[in-house]
């Protein structure tokens, strides 16, 4: 399981518990399958700083009840009867562009799900395996409720056999990009090739700090939620091909 450490500011939806404060990350559980939520509700209760505020069967109760219980996490099962993960993720997240709603990590088995780019595109902050151990449960519930992006290696190569298999990569679309500076395109190719903050300043020879600032500036000058979406936005647009790299050359200083 693969974690990446986000900008230093969450945005709207940052309170106490993702600022590091004593209240305790609230999870909701979103499966059909009563011995998955049973399971996952037993392994969080057990960690320090987590509950488990609720669960739900399907897709329509899990909008319904993260609206009505507020958590900062959704546990998002994908296949589920009724209203889909998906469509239940686009909702939340809507919610969340609007207010300070919570962060989605979907629930899967990589072998059968089939829509790991589409969540990503909805809206989701990470993906965890159902077969993950109750530290890395615990971890990824933390990772995403501090507003970072979680991405498993698997999770990785989905997302860029789904890039390939939809052909070649269009051309960087200067509309969106022209307002980044040099420095911060490249940052934003950083991220979108898997790096964390740490790695970035390491690659880039600046502090960590400065990293933070520059994926926050790119986040609020894109209009997009997260590292995730940082990283769709960037193989879409062609910024990043899979298999290849980002802008060549440093760029403006640090």
């Amino acid at each position: 399981m693969t974690g990446t450490t986000g900008p230093g500011t969450t945005g709207p939806g940052t309170d106490a518990t993702r600022d590091g404060g004593p209240g305790p990350v609230r999870v909701l559980i979103a499966d059909d399958q009563s011995m998955v939520r049973e399971g996952f509700s037993v392994l969080l209760g057990a960690q320090p700083g987590i509950e488990v505020v609720g669960d739900a069967v399907d897709g329509h109760q899990a909008v319904s009840r993260a609206a009505a219980l507020r958590p900062d996490v959704v546990l998002m099962d994908i296949r589920m009867p009724g209203m889909n993960g998906l469509e239940a993720t686009r909702r939340i997240a809507r919610e969340r562009e609007e207010d300070s709603g919570p962060r989605v990590l979907i629930l899967t088995t990589f072998d059968l799900d089939e829509y790991v780019y589409e969540a990503l595109r909805a809206g989701a902050s990470g993906f965890l395996l159902k077969d993950a151990s109750a530290r890395q449960l615990a971890d990824a519930v933390r990772i995403v409720a501090a507003g970072d992006a979680l991405l498993a290696p698997t999770v990785t190569k989905r997302l860029l056999a789904e890039f390939t298999r939809l052909g070649a990569p269009r051309a960087p679309r200067t509309d969106r990009i022209r307002e980044l500076t040099e420095r911060e395109t490249e940052v934003l190719s950083l991220i979108a090739q898997g790096l964390s903050n740490g790695e970035i300043a390491t690659r880039l020879v600046v502090s960590e700090a400065t990293v933070k600032t520059h994926v926050s500036r790119v986040l609020v000058k894109l209009g997009l939620r997260d590292r995730t979406q940082a990283a769709v936005f960037a193989y879409e647009i062609g910024l990043v091909t899979p298999g290849g790299a980002g802008p060549p050359g440093p760029g403006a200083g640090g």
